[in-house]
């Protein structure tokens, strides 16, 4: 067996890199222009809760009268460039002790390479995976639902399809393909999208709650 996983909202809950970039942004804005910090982190908190998040910066400089192209590119390059602070699910913490040296451990995720990078770097899990592996790295068109990133793992491990396992969250993109090669596909229902409904193909053979409940399906399958 192969186990890969993929990150956001399934090894740990992304809103929170969102409230730390944002957290990042407003202590910029207070280095810089004297704003106080916690006031504007609870400002694009309100915005992100009532217009989703195209508009945070363009809205927070506004409030203060220097909105600019310049000063959004300087918010996004802070957001994304911050080192955040973030935690694994419980579930997961557990379940990658459990499983780190038993089975070979993978990472796919999609998202902005220095971005998804620091993520992984705050969450410790380097040292936890046989390989990370950021699609962007290998082109925007590699992301999911692209297999890409998928077939380089079948074949550094010599395995079939059937042999492999990916554990996500979201049933747009991580599980369609997937399916068609005879891969089993497990959605975890953490998340954001823990209530999307599916597209007819595009959901997971398997649904489960969290990840605790991942072993019992792994051995009605695998001899772990």
């Amino acid at each position: 067996m192969i186990l890969i996983f993929d990150l956001d909202d399934t090894l740990y809950d992304e809103s929170s890199f969102v409230t730390s970039g944002l957290g990042a942004v407003a202590r910029h804005g207070e280095d810089a222009f004297g704003w106080d910090a916690e006031r504007s982190l609870q400002f694009m908190l309100e915005v992100l809760e009532r217009e989703g998040r195209g508009r945070v910066f363009d809205r927070w400089l506004e409030l203060y009268g220097q909105l600019s192209k310049a000063r959004v590119t300087e918010c996004v390059k802070t957001y994304r460039h911050h080192r955040p602070s973030l935690e694994l699910f419980p579930a997961a913490r557990v379940l990658l002790g459990q499983l780190h040296g038993r089975v070979p451990l993978y990472l796919v995720t999609d998202g902005h390479k220095i971005v998804q990078k620091n993520k992984v770097d705050a969450l410790g899990l380097f040292s936890v995976f046989h390989r990370v592996l950021i699609t962007h790295r290998f082109g925007i068109h590699h992301a999911k639902p692209s297999i890409h990133c998928f077939e380089i793992i079948r074949q550094a491990e010599g395995c079939s399809w059937a042999d492999m396992v990916y554990v996500g969250d979201n049933p747009a993109k991580d599980f369609v393909n997937l399916n068609l090669l005879g891969a089993l596909t497990v959605r975890v229902q953490t998340g954001g999208h823990r209530n999307v409904i599916a597209l007819p193909g595009y959901d997971a053979q398997v649904s489960i709650p969290d990840l605790d409940a991942l072993p019992e399906i792994l051995a009605s399958r695998f001899q772990l």
